[in-house]
């Protein structure tokens, strides 16, 4: 029905135009022959204009392949609608009335043959005229839709990343953080200005990266080092970790706040509740030409960090989010099981590197 309506309104849109341009094409072959002939003229134009409208209509429309061809593959379109358009038009009208052109050209080809190269030459210039229009519409409507597509992506993005500054900078999070420097200055005051350290790095590194489009892996790395280094602190021997990056993947663009998502959860999910800890390990590579970063944890398991992803958190949903608002069905989040215990947590999405 979607389509019906399309096509309907498409000729509603076209048709004065195409009547204005068949009236002109009649009004000049009668020009070039005799007036006594307008109402032939105007009857075989029509026909002729309709035909060839409706075969472009018929056939075109019905294998959309061929409308989206180069500009070059142009001619093929036209010599295949003109003759057969001119073709059915002569006979229409003839059908109708009027002289009948084709029969009278086979009979006395020296009488007919200069009206019948005008036609064609008017034919012509006017099928190539609707099918410039007709592709000046369709490439108009698809810019539309693509400028109105990216709007929406660039307001999904900023709400998903407001979500995800929430996520990071939860009260938890700083208040654990907190709780240890306070504890930390009494006992060792060195560790604690190390601690304060890495927090005042991580906030105005997490800061800086929400005003970004993109981040290259090496400081998404950058931030997670930092995350790292003051959950080690916290958690002391029971949190192990380790960063399994290529150097030549640093310059890998990706979203910005993308993988601190992954880690924190592991943190917090996985490896906090655990009794003995865990350790956490980031590995980054390519996979069928896409860019692959996984976060291994080997903390208390799925269901643990499953209850997190479906929605009572608000990191993983919006990294999944984001990706399928960015990137469709190449960008996508994935937990697995980390036999013996734990979780990988997959993140997958097209590579592009920063051009130096």
């Amino acid at each position: 029905m979607r389509n019906i309506k399309i096509i309907i309104d498409k000729w509603r849109r076209d048709l004065p135009v195409l009547l204005l341009v068949n009236t002109l094409i009649a009004g000049l072959c009668t020009l070039v022959s005799d007036m006594s002939y307008l109402l032939d003229n105007l009857l075989i134009s029509h026909s002729i204009g309709f035909s060839i409208a409706v075969i472009n209509a018929l056939v075109f429309c019905q294998a959309p392949h061929l409308i989206e061809l180069p500009h070059k593959f142009l001619f093929l379109r036209l010599i295949f609608s003109i003759p057969l358009g001119v073709f059915c038009g002569f006979k229409l009208a003839s059908w109708m009335g009027a002289p009948d052109v084709l029969a009278y050209f086979w009979v006395n080809p020296s009488q007919q043959w200069r009206w019948l190269a005008t036609a064609a030459l008017l034919t012509t210039a006017a099928t190539g005229f609707f099918i410039v229009l007709y592709r000046a519409q369709t490439y108009r409507a698809q810019l539309a839709i693509e400028q109105q597509q990216l709007a929406e992506a660039k307001q999904s993005e900023l709400a998903a990343q407001l979500a995800l500054l929430q996520a990071q900078i939860e009260p938890h999070f700083l208040f654990n953080t907190l709780a240890n420097v306070r504890s930390l200055i009494t006992r060792d005051a060195a560790l604690a200005q190390t601690m304060l350290d890495h927090l005042n790095h991580y906030l105005r590194a997490s800061l800086s990266r929400t005003r970004k489009r993109q981040v290259t892996l090496a400081e998404e790395l950058d931030l997670v080092m930092a995350l790292l280094a003051i959950s080690q602190i916290r958690l002391g021997s029971r949190l192990r970790y380790q960063i399994d990056v290529p150097a030549d993947l640093h310059a890998a663009l990706l979203p910005p706040l993308l993988l601190q998502p992954l880690v924190e959860n592991a943190l917090e999910h996985g490896i906090e509740p655990a009794v003995e800890g865990g350790e956490v390990r980031i590995v980054v590579d390519i996979a069928e030409q896409l860019l692959r970063l996984r976060v291994y944890d080997t903390g208390l398991g799925l269901n643990a960090a499953a209850n997190q992803a479906s929605g009572d958190g608000v990191g993983l949903p919006n990294v999944r989010k984001r990706l399928e608002t960015l990137y469709g069905v190449q960008g996508r989040l994935a937990l697995y099981p980390n036999l013996p215990s734990g979780v990988i947590s997959e993140i997958v999405l097209p590579l592009s590197r920063l051009n130096h």
